[in-house]
């Protein structure tokens, strides 16, 4: 009798093609990130473009596509590390990314992601009725390949790439379009400010969004620039006198932005308070099951004692990075070492209970929609509380200061960022192996190559964004263009927490402020959840600490997918309006990364621009407006076209 020939699944070419794609989604994600602070994930383009390739070079199997895009998928999730190192450059600890101390501790914070989620998994997988919208939907997708690649689905991947790459070219590299356009209107010394990006890749993270998340963060950006800013405006002195749309800017980034930290911090809370015995039952039930004997889960989990053994080596790299890092100031030493360890300790302990909580939120909203920003916050402040009080009990070496102190939060905080990260995409990945029937431990083998061949890309890209367009307020270079600066908005507000706490000068009133709003939000969702709407709480804080630019277009977004909705989009549609919206992600931001390039070789970020200095500058945010109009237009009539 003729043995049956298993499918491949964990193969050479597949870990190969998943590190190329890699490249592709980690690049393209961080570039969103430090420009509008939010990325998408990655497992449904990874899976299209995976079955496109894998099917052209023979022998594919749906296995196989599967182990790609967790791949992918987890490298491309690695990059969220831009909510936190940048911090160490905006307070001079750094002067660029060091490739080393980068890739290590990105690679290092991602694995102890894959490693706590493994004991997880069986009951916030295999036994759990979360919907994992992400990972369903992925494996849907790869079911479908496995019978025909649809051919439409990969032109809307791929043509949507293209025109926001062309469209971003001529607004970031010829300058012929403008990415956004704001009025300012003055009521006596009060100002209003208002906001539109032409960015298509937010219009396609909008659209990813829904209606509900895109209206709840346009309530922020209202409560924040139509009442937050208007009032404090007319009742804060302007020393320095300046116009008003720089003064509305500054009271929003110093004073407004702190309401939305402390509405995600307080939303966090909340989310976690709601989840917390669901978690509490799932990591009982996954240890005594292991304790017993037996597999974590159904189909073969990496072995408890390997797990162990890599939990204990990443701690040893962690101690090592934790070291050498605080080795300038006054050398290593018993103090610094015991920094270290405790640094560490944190790190294994708060990472443990962050990757239950974010794979459990995961699993309910999504890895898009779940609240890493406000989950990183929570963290920064117990670092710093935690070294604030061990200062004063004597215990904090005072070789290492203030300085010293908050970048030291701000390390450990890229840690727990990436472990972040990872558990919130892990759980999405192994329910779409569950739902294909894939391999447990090959696909967290998988998840741990992804993290690795992620942390290499990470410190090049970085580097490149920042020497090409800097940060908003951090220009590494004399005569670069302040209004083409990445806006990172995290790592400003975490570097802004870890000083105020270290330093004694955080604004807790605005914390209290937006803690306040937050409660009362929270009661408005549950009362409107009874009568089947929502106003998440989260998504509200969001609004209002993220620019308005990024918060009206996301809303733009999620208008166009309410509007293809009441139109009758049907799953086909659907699925091509999901394509869509992440090729033009994609498209754009790897448009930016090769402009990025550009500039820096050519030493300037207006290189390629070809606008003469004397046309008004109405006429490119005219055009801007017009183009992101009809793009709006053309991509509800042609996601409707497939039904």
């Amino acid at each position: 009798m003729k043995a049956t020939r298993m499918p491949r699944e964990l193969s050479l070419r597949g870990i190969v093609l998943g590190a190329l794609i890699t490249l592709v989604f980690t690049a393209s994600n961080i570039y969103l990130g430090l420009k509008v602070g939010l990325t998408v994930a990655s497992s449904i383009p990874a899976a299209v473009i995976s079955m496109a390739v894998l099917r052209a070079l023979g022998g594919a199997s749906i296995l196989e596509n599967n182990i790609v895009q967790t791949q992918a998928s987890a490298a491309g999730t690695l990059s969220c590390v831009f909510a936190s190192l940048p911090a160490l450059v905006m307070i001079g600890y750094w002067q660029h990314f060091p490739f080393i101390e980068t890739a290590l501790i990105s690679a290092a914070g991602g694995m102890t992601g894959v490693l706590f989620t493994i004991p997880l998994r069986r009951a916030m997988v295999s036994e759990s009725a979360l919907p994992y919208p992400e990972g369903v939907a992925a494996a849907e997708i790869l079911k479908a390949g496995e019978k025909d690649t649809s051919p439409a689905a990969l032109r809307a991947l791929t043509g949507g790439g293209v025109i926001a790459a062309a469209i971003t070219f001529a607004s970031a590299g010829l300058r012929l379009l403008a990415d956004e356009a704001s009025v300012t209107l003055s009521w006596g010394i009060a100002v209003f400010r208002g906001s539109c990006g032409f960015s298509l890749a937010m219009l396609g993270a909008g659209y990813l969004v829904g209606i509900e998340g895109g209206l709840a963060m346009l309530l922020g950006a209202v409560l924040a620039w139509g009442v937050f800013v208007p009032f404090l405006t007319a009742h804060e002195a302007n020393p320095a006198h300046l116009a008003p749309a720089a003064h509305a800017t500054g009271v929003w980034m110093h004073d407004v932005r702190f309401i939305g930290a402390g509405m995600i911090a307080v939303a966090s809370v909340w989310t976690l308070a709601r989840m917390m015995g669901p978690i509490i039952r799932g990591i009982h039930s996954s240890l005594r099951s292991a304790s017993s004997g037996g597999d974590a889960g159904d189909g073969g989990d990496l072995p408890l004692r390997q797990v162990g053994m890599l939990a204990a080596g990443i701690s040893v790299v962690l101690t090592g990075l934790f070291i050498a890092f605080l080795a300038p100031f006054g050398g290593v030493g018993a103090g610094t070492i015991g920094l270290a360890l405790v640094g560490t300790l944190f790190c294994m302990l708060v990472g443990f209970l962050v990757a239950a909580t974010c794979g459990y939120m995961a699993g309910i909203v999504g890895s898009s929609s779940s609240p890493i920003s406000g989950i990183c916050i929570v963290a920064v402040i117990l670092i710093a509380s935690l070294f604030v009080g061990m200062r004063a009990l004597g215990l904090f070496p005072a070789s290492v200061g203030d300085h010293g102190g908050i970048a030291f939060c701000l390390y450990i905080l890229s840690a727990l960022t990436a472990s972040a990260a990872i558990s919130n995409d892990n759980l999405q990945d192994l329910k779409t192996g569950q739902l294909v029937g894939a391999t447990p431990w090959r696909q967290q083998v998988a998840l741990l190559i992804g993290c690795a061949t992620g942390a290499l890309v990470i410190p090049p890209v970085l580097n490149i964004l920042y020497q090409t367009y800097g940060f908003v307020g951090y220009l590494p270079h004399p005569g670069m263009d302040p209004t083409h600066a990445l806006a990172a908005p995290q790592p400003a507000l975490m570097m802004m927490i870890a000083s105020g706490i270290f330093l004694h000068q955080l604004d807790w009133n605005m914390l209290a402020i937006g803690g306040a709003l937050a409660v009362m939000v929270i009661v408005t969702d549950l009362a409107l959840r009874r009568h089947g709407r929502a106003l998440p709480p989260l998504a509200v804080g969001i609004g209002i600490y993220l620019p308005a630019a990024v918060t009206v277009t996301l809303a733009v977004g999620a208008l166009v997918n309410w509007v293809c909705t009441r139109r009758g989009s049907d799953a086909r549609s659907a699925q091509i309006g999901t394509m869509l919206a992440s090729g033009m992600i994609v498209g754009e931001s790897l448009m930016g990364v090769a402009l990025s390039a550009v500039a820096g070789f050519a030493g300037r970020d207006s290189a390629l621009s070809i606008m003469p200095a004397n046309v008004p500058a109405a006429v490119p945010d005219i055009a801007g407006a017009l183009v992101f109009a009809g793009m709006c237009v053309w991509f509800a009539r042609h996601v409707l076209r497939a039904r």
